[in-house]
């Protein structure tokens, strides 16, 4: 799989892009963005970073994991 790591994201807002709005921690496939957090507890905040991102790069799949979680799928949202 082709994976690229801490990848800037280019947005536009009102006509003025910006070249690196955010970074990607992941993305797979030019498909999926990959969220990586390592946090006691997911919080709404998270998730919702995660929806904002796909949403400024155009993309459908997120996937956001905690690898502070006490157990690795527990971590997955």
């Amino acid at each position: 799989m082709k994976v690229k790591r801490q990848v800037p994201v280019a947005i536009v807002y009102d006509d003025i892009k910006f070249d690196e709005g955010f970074r990607a921690d992941l993305i797979v496939e030019e498909k999926i963005i990959v969220e990586l957090k390592s946090v006691e507890k997911v919080s709404r905040v998270h998730k919702k970073q995660l929806l904002t991102y796909l949403r400024l790069a155009d993309k459908r799949l997120g996937l956001l994991i905690n690898f502070g979680a006490e157990l690795i799928r527990d971590g997955i949202s």
